[in-house]
């Protein structure tokens, strides 16, 4: 099986530090189940020893994402983001990590990325937005539906968290260049694990 590469465009705006998500080092999950594209659905306090990448929004084949996307600081790379993370499966399942995508995409939506790209870990889906509002992640708005739809106008902006017993102890964001993302947080587990 020949797994597919998705290069990044060239000169894509980094995203700036905000603050958005300074608030989540220290936050416990809640107790609230997403659907995730595997079947069962997750329960977030229960989460252990687990890394949550978190990204806008990931396209369909032949349609472009829509007008700006490109302009936008940190919305283009949720393919190479997953697909970094997909590459990495070995290496992750080898510290006893557990790797979960989230988006605010309806699980439907989510389940032909997964198929297309053989995505190995589940992707939950945050479509009613209730982990947005209890976490307070950060977030921006794009008009979805003039793209091909897929969830709400609100998006998630790019991050990755990793979990010990329901709660985050550690926060990448902004993150960029997103191709690279699952590069740094399992070299940052790798590191922490040793010492």
């Amino acid at each position: 099986m020949t797994i597919e590469s998705f290069p990044l465009p060239a000169n894509l705006p980094p995203p700036q530090d905000d603050g958005a998500a300074d608030h989540l080092s220290g936050a416990r999950l809640p107790d609230l189940t997403l659907p995730a594209t595997t079947g069962p659905s997750v329960l977030l306090a229960d989460l252990d020893l687990a890394v949550v990448f978190a990204y806008p929004r990931t396209g369909t084949p032949n349609r472009h994402p829509g007008p700006d996307w490109d302009a936008i600081p940190g919305a283009r790379g949720c393919t190479p983001q997953s697909c970094g993370f997909r590459d990495l499966r070995a290496e992750f399942d080898a510290l006893g990590v557990r790797v979960l995508g989230l988006s605010t995409q309806t699980t439907e939506y989510q389940r032909e990325f997964v198929a297309r790209t053989h995505f190995p870990f589940p992707i939950l889906s945050d479509a009613a937005l209730e982990l947005v509002g209890l976490l307070r992640l950060p977030t921006f708005e794009y008009d979805v539906v003039a793209v091909g739809g897929g969830g709400p106008n609100t998006l998630l902006k790019r991050m990755a968290w990793y979990v010990e017993s329901g709660v985050i102890r550690h926060v990448w964001y902004p993150v960029f260049p997103p191709d690279k993302n699952a590069e740094v947080v399992f070299s940052w587990l790798r590191s922490a694990k040793r010492a």
